[in-house]
């Protein structure tokens, strides 16, 4: 959403409460999963540290990019799909716009699941999450977020503050707990350091990279919901200091679990794996503090995501890029028709999880792989921007440097995403993608433009049909695998 359309009701997000919303969003349910989400693709310590300094770098450089752009093209707000479709034309821009879009509803699919099976355990009746109370309940919960966005994104992101600071709070306590307690020891950390031999490290690298996108998933929040930023230069600034400290606690958390308790026995924990080693080393209270804090975490990263996911289609559409439905707002400033839409997204997909008993992994894989696309074009626009740009922007040589390096990085790490992300989650991605043609062809219609600008648009619109149409059928044979 640009600046000049914003009203009061609008303004209100400054450094504070940016930061905030990036450490909430994104400090979801990665942090207490995904060192078992790693062990159990095969990967052991050496495989493990790699995956996470791959993530560091390139999810560091894609943050620069983000900065630069803020920086150089301020008036991109909304950036991350924004930058798709200032570089790459509007068919581009729209298709970044709507993986972002179905990427972070699937969020809180995930996260209503995951939210339950730790509330199970201090209420069994909840299972594993997915059960008919959970998905009840959690319908529940779903709409009562939306009713609190309604009031105004501002003051939902205050709580969003609450929320964030409760969660740190119980992972700090798993850090001092681990220390205190002497629990980590150095030979578990060491054994079996690059595996058996039975898988290729190789393949243990790559199967890190879906937890560690998945981890960081919401870092680009503050970027997302720039327009409505006091001050444009605190965007950039909210973004480097989220994901630094961000990058220090996963690490941190990472070493511990993996010095704590061995690889092959952590594969087998239960969700959400830490609960289980620090019941290992100090205890069943250790598993009831950790499912608290999973529990305060995703409290508020539902919150975050609820904000985002709904003002991803209405900021797409005040662009132009989403048909005008989504556009309409309340007195409050708040999305209503977009949030109404993607709750009722989200409710359906909560249905189709009770009947096919899916898990919370395979909706955060299947997120995964939506948010790799918009991910890519950013790092590729950062790029394309510095080659184009003639010193009318960027005008000192080491600004020019930084963009270069950051911008290559960037994309290079956003094609390593999406080859590592495997073929089958590609291929589910088609399903999802295609759809969104239909939205595009509405909003091209409604602003009396030609469908497609340029042939190879089309060309890549018939593969996505084609290429969706496969994937349904083999997923439908059972010969897609996920």
């Amino acid at each position: 959403m640009s600046n000049n359309t914003q009203t009061g009701a609008d303004k209100g997000l400054g450094f504070n409460k940016l930061v905030a919303m990036i450490i909430g969003s994104t400090l979801g349910s990665g942090i207490f999963t995904v060192s078992g989400d790693m062990a159990a693709s095969g990967a052991h310590t050496g495989a493990i540290l790699i995956g996470w300094a791959i993530a560091g770098v390139g999810m560091f450089a894609l943050m620069m990019c983000f900065f630069g752009l803020n920086k150089f093209r301020p008036e991109l707000t909304n950036g991350i799909y924004s930058y798709a479709s200032e570089g790459f034309g509007s068919f581009m821009g729209f298709n970044s716009a709507w993986g972002y879009w179905i990427s972070a509803l699937l969020c809180n699919v995930s996260y209503v699941c995951l939210l339950f099976g730790a509330l199970g355990y201090f209420l069994p009746a909840f299972g594993a999450g997915n059960n008919l109370l959970s998905i009840v309940v959690g319908s529940v919960f779903l709409w009562a977020m939306a009713a609190l966005v309604m009031g105004g994104v501002s003051n939902a992101a205050f709580l969003n503050i609450i929320t964030t600071v409760a969660k740190v709070l119980p992972l700090l306590v798993f850090i001092i707990a681990i220390i205190v307690f002497r629990a980590f020891d150095a030979s578990i950390f060491m054994e079996n350091f690059w595996g058996t031999g039975e898988v290729a490290l190789s393949d243990q690298i790559m199967g890190t990279t879906s937890a560690t996108v998945w981890s960081f998933i919401g870092v680009e929040g503050a970027v997302v919901l720039s327009g409505r930023a006091n001050k444009s230069s605190d965007v950039g600034k909210a973004s480097i200091t989220g994901f630094l400290c961000l990058l220090a606690l996963y690490v941190l958390i990472a070493v511990l679990t993996v010095g704590t308790v061995p690889i092959e026995q952590l594969a087998t924990l239960d969700t959400p794996q830490l609960a289980g080693v620090l019941e290992y080393a100090v205890g069943p209270w250790g598993a009831a503090l950790v499912n608290l804090g999973v529990v305060l975490s995703l409290l508020g990263a539902f919150l975050g995501w609820t904000i985002i996911a709904a003002d991803c289609p209405y900021s797409a559409a005040q662009q132009g890029v989403f048909t005008k439905f989504f556009a309409k707002a309340n007195s409050h400033g708040a999305p209503v028709s977009s949030l109404i839409i993607t709750n009722g997204i989200v409710q359906a997909f909560l249905i189709v999880m009770y009947f096919n008993e899916s898990t919370y992994q395979l909706f955060y894989g299947i997120s995964t792989v939506m948010i790799m696309l918009p991910y890519l074009f950013s790092g590729a626009y950062y790029l394309k921007f510095a080659i184009q740009d003639k010193g009318e922007l960027i005008k000192t040589g080491s600004d020019k440097t930084k963009a270069y390096i950051f911008g290559f990085i960037g994309t290079i790490y956003g094609i390593w995403m999406l080859y590592s992300s495997g073929l089958d989650y590609l291929l589910v991605s088609t399903i999802l993608y295609a759809p969104g043609l239909i939205i595009f062809a509405i909003g091209k219609k409604e602003k009396g433009e030609k469908l497609f600008e340029k042939t190879y648009e089309l060309v890549i619109a018939v593969i996505l049909v084609i290429l969706a149409v496969y994937s349904l059928v083999q997923l439908v044979q059972g010969n897609i695998q996920l």
